[in-house]
């Protein structure tokens, strides 16, 4: 089955798709992850990207829509996959709705995490993390200790992240009303794909919700 785990920036879809990868036993497939990569590697492709991603533009859909499409002909995604991040867009949509439909595939859910703004901007804005190792915190539900140093390694540099700003956060969030939100209208056209979910309280919680709603429990059965 391929899934599009759907919903604002924060809403938590990063931690809930690797529980789903683990379950539903298919990749996610992550665009920006994808890019870098190809980048990385030098192939043809991934120059063009860089032509791009070098001098902070968008990279064009043609191209990310051809790395898909490179992505989803791999052994491990020939059952099926999770988008996470993508499309952001309603011609993104339609232009994964035709790569798939190439193979004979479609998106068979799309699997929408609600979570309020004000709860969004709490999480992010709250959030602090360890630049030298990367641990996480969160001023009210996991607060750095008391001495500011990390309680992994010990680092000094526990900072909020300039992309974590309750402004940037604002902005972020109304780009996706405007740009993304649309996105599961197109799909709602299609009965019982466009699934909504709670996304607050506990991350277990949360994720047999998810798991619920393609017709499995927690154990994957």
């Amino acid at each position: 089955m391929d899934l599009i785990l759907f919903g604002p920036p924060g809403a938590g879809k990063g931690t809930q798709s690797k529980f789903l990868q683990e379950t539903l036993k298919i990749p996610q497939i992550s665009t920006g992850d994808m890019m870098r990569a190809e980048r990385k590697s030098g192939s043809d492709l991934g120059q063009r990207f860089d032509s791009f991603m070098s001098k902070g533009l968008l990279v064009p859909d043609d191209l990310v829509i051809e790395l898909l499409e490179k992505r989803l002909h791999q052994d491990d995604a020939k059952g099926g996959a999770i988008f996470d991040g993508y499309p952001r867009t309603v011609p993104q949509a339609k232009a994964l709705d035709a790569v798939l439909e190439k193979s004979g595939r479609r998106i068979g859910k799309v699997l929408s995490l609600e979570v309020p703004e004000g709860s969004i901007v709490d999480r992010i804005s709250g959030r602090r993390t360890c630049l030298d190792c990367g641990q996480a915190y969160h001023v009210r539900y996991n607060p750095p200790p008391p001495s500011g140093r990390c309680g992994s390694c010990n680092g000094e540099r526990v900072v909020q992240r300039s992309d974590d700003t309750e402004e940037t956060v604002r902005t972020r969030h109304a780009a996706y009303l405007k740009d993304t939100l649309p996105i599961l209208a197109h799909y709602g056209q299609f009965p019982g794909v466009v699934v909504a979910i709670d996304g607050m309280g506990e991350v277990d919680a949360v994720t047999k919700r998810l798991l619920g709603a393609v017709g499995l429990d927690a154990a994957g059965s």
